[in-house]
């Protein structure tokens, strides 16, 4: 089966990888089309990548954000219009978006795409973009853009429930994967716990509003003398927001000494050792839908403190696998961290307990497959459609 995977602009490059990945390995021919990437990017060496959107804007990291912005708009036109000649020319048995930057225009070449195969689209955030969109012309026209697929995927039942509605087709939930897996030796509980050392907490992944990093500075703030001496947060990854407020009110809190910010992408490499040196990982969250990144902290086999919603919530059992909390409920934040940092048999036992959640979570290869059998159902829905009945009888038969 040849599947092309739509992500223009990248913005689940780990997760687009590994599904890919899990497909090549059953022996479909599954190609990722994104985003050009600038030549220092290590991604551009990837096979699994062809970068065709945006190939005007490569290289373009020092344009102020509001040219960028609209060059990016004009730029994602021509981008739609050249996916449409490639996929024309390639044929492909499927066409599978993760993601729809601008669903205003998105909207507009789907059934023309559409014309040439099914078309599935994986709904990764079921309120748009976290409720946090870059301007409100980025989520317009998104409900009426999930209609005009064959099938929809999410990750969650929290997701079925909110997208059903708007489905006007089928509708699956395919679960989420370990990311960062292939660089993860294999996961151990700790032998012990104790020592009266700092217990290192990172939080990482892009930074953004919803992500609640302002809740876990006044949490942090709150905390009691002792807790506070032995507790150290690290806080990294590129930022999609400004941070200056971040920055002022770390300061104003007086948690110079306790909170470290690294605005800025973060290697694999260096992130591993980001992992190795803590003892949890926090998401403090207002709002999620599915989390690559618990799914990476999964991979570290690290126990989480996290908001009590989305993945969070389905996935990971309070006081087993971590430190569930209401969402921006900043004592309950406060009281959390403290239990994790100042009670050592706790965070042995969470540990203990996320290396077995990490043994249970499904392959890439087992995830690839449920992925093709959604295919199927599209195929079959999109066969039905009048215009693509024809279509279909005159495709060569499928194989993989």
């Amino acid at each position: 089966m040849k599947i092309a995977v739509i992500d223009p602009s990248l913005f689940t490059w780990p997760y687009d990888r590994a599904l890919v990945g899990g497909l090549r390995n059953l022996g479909h021919d599954a190609v990722l089309f994104g985003k050009a990437l600038s030549r220092s990017d290590a991604r551009l060496r990837d096979p699994v990548l062809r970068p065709i959107f945006y190939t005007s804007l490569a290289d373009t990291g020092s344009w102020p954000r509001p040219l960028l912005r609209a060059a990016k708009g004009f730029s994602h036109v021509a981008s739609l219009e050249r996916l449409r000649r490639e996929l024309t020319l390639w044929a492909p048995d499927v066409i599978h978006f993760q993601w729809l930057p601008l669903p205003v225009v998105d909207r507009l070449f789907l059934p023309m795409l559409r014309r040439i195969a099914p078309t599935v689209l994986t709904v990764h955030d079921t309120m748009p973009f976290n409720g946090s969109p870059v301007s409100a012309l980025q989520a317009f026209g998104t409900v009426d853009a999930f209609r005009q697929f064959d099938h929809l995927i999410v990750h969650t039942d929290q997701g079925r429930q909110r997208i059903a509605p708007h489905a006007g087709s089928g509708l699956s939930r395919v679960p989420h994967g370990l990311l960062h897996d292939e660089a993860v030796a294999e996961a151990k509980a700790p032998t012990a716990g104790g020592g009266k050392g700092p217990v290192t907490l990172l939080m990482f992944g892009q930074i953004k509003p919803y992500k609640g990093i302002d809740v876990l500075l006044r949490a942090l703030a709150a905390l009691d003398p002792e807790t506070r001496s032995r507790c150290r947060v690290c806080i990294a990854g590129k930022p999609y927001m400004d941070t200056a407020p971040l920055v002022e009110l770390r300061r104003a809190l007086g948690l110079e000494d306790v909170v470290s910010f690294r605005f800025e992408f973060v290697p694999d490499a260096e992130l591993t050792a980001l992992f190795e040196q803590s003892a949890g990982v926090l998401f403090p969250y207002r709002e999620i839908e599915a989390s690559g990144a618990l799914m990476a902290a999964l991979a570290h086999a690290k126990p989480v403190i996290a908001s009590k919603l989305g993945t969070f919530a389905e996935l990971l059992e309070d006081q087993r696998h971590g430190l569930l909390v209401p969402p921006d409920d900043v004592a309950a934040l406060t009281q959390a961290i403290t239990r994790f940092v100042r009670e050592d048999g706790l965070r042995w036992r969470l540990t203990e307990e996320i290396v077995q959640l990490k043994a249970s979570i499904p392959s890439w290869d087992a995830i690839a497959a449920q992925t093709v059998a959604v295919y199927d159902q599209a195929a079959r829905r999109w066969g039905r459609t009048g215009e693509n009945t024809v279509a279909l009888q005159s495709r060569p038969g499928r194989g993989t």
